[in-house]
């Protein structure tokens, strides 16, 4: 017999303004309990020391994590200059100093050799694996870890604020890029070596900042009795329960504004069954696409489907609960 699924099916978005000193796993894990939601992940990990946009997919949601992980995200950091760090930011140890500080027209010149396509290497401490094993557990092990370099997209690369022991950038770019590595390489190819000091992811591609919630918004939302004395908190009446639950579905973003980079393919309820049954339907109306790789089927404003159109047919690849 299959187990029974715990929690209960809530779905969409929760854009966590994940506060520094939380891990990304902690997070998810945090708003998976307080939605009481049967699954949960998210869409791009965050250093603890980082804060920011860190948007989790609840329930059906999880099925298009995907498209937001391959988004476009803006990221605020400092690099503080004349220390090399084993991490590359302010939890590892100084691995290397140096006296010099650049100017600001010297960091000005430099930025236009990261920006666009570029070869990076990413740090260390990640979670890039080598021969299976996570980077980051290898080199905590003492092990010297070679990764190789991989092509990642900085679509713009701004300095933003320049002091002489700091320097203040905002980016864009695209998936896999670690800021980490741009204040390493960055450092030496000013000869002063650099390290991240604060980081700040501020939107990741289609989510806005007005969608941002913090976990203080989320618990007063969820408005838990106190725990007693034996460190439980007592039991609800169900109506208490549903009322505190409707509250924090407020704060969710529907699962189909993950997809709005997407051509959208509306239906009637009968072709949408057939979806839902993993069968292809005709593309009918004026503006229904004839070709895409990537579509999104829905009916009556609801996510039913993402798929591919081909010669004018909907093939669903992931459908979703009604």
């Amino acid at each position: 017999m299959a187990r029974k699924k715990k929690g209960r099916p809530v779905s969409g978005w929760v854009i966590l303004d994940k506060p520094v000193g939380m891990g990304s796993t902690e997070a998810v894990s945090k708003v998976r309990w307080l939605y009481k939601a049967e699954k949960a992940g998210h869409a791009g990990t965050l250093d603890p020391l980082a804060s920011g946009m860190l948007p989790i997919a609840l329930g059906e949601a999880t099925k298009t994590v995907p498209y937001v992980q391959d988004g476009a995200k803006v990221y605020r950091f400092t690099v503080a200059w004349g220390e090399e760090r084993s991490t590359d930011d302010l939890e590892g140890p100084v691995t290397a100093t140096s006296d010099i500080r650049p100017d600001e027209a010297a960091i000005s010149a430099l930025l236009p050799k990261y920006t666009g396509v570029i070869m990076q290497t990413p740090p260390q401490f990640s979670a890039i694996r080598v021969d299976g094993e996570r980077a980051y557990d290898l080199a905590r092990a003492g092990e010297a870890v070679e990764i190789a370099p991989r092509e990642v997209e900085i679509g713009r690369f701004d300095l933003v604020e320049h002091d002489q022991d700091k320097a203040l950038f905002e980016i864009e770019c695209g998936k896999g890029t670690y800021v980490r590595s741009l204040a390493r390489d960055m450092g030496r190819d000013l000869g002063c070596y650099g390290h991240v000091s604060t980081l700040r992811r501020v939107s990741v591609d289609p989510f806005e900042s007005g969608d941002l919630v913090t976990i203080e918004e989320i618990e007063a939302a969820a408005d838990l009795p106190p725990k007693g004395e034996d460190g439980t908190r007592p039991e609800l009446p169900p109506e208490e329960t549903a009322l505190r639950l409707a509250a924090l579905d407020q704060l969710l973003v529907e699962t189909a504004a993950a997809l709005e980079s997407l051509p959208e393919v509306a239906l009637g309820d009968d072709a949408a069954n057939k979806l839902r049954l993993g069968n292809p339907v005709i593309c009918r109306g004026r503006d229904a696409p004839v070709e895409a790789a990537d579509a999104f089927a829905t009916a009556r404003g609801r996510l039913v489907a993402i798929g591919s159109v081909e010669a004018g047919m909907f093939k669903p690849r992931r459908v979703f609960v009604g």
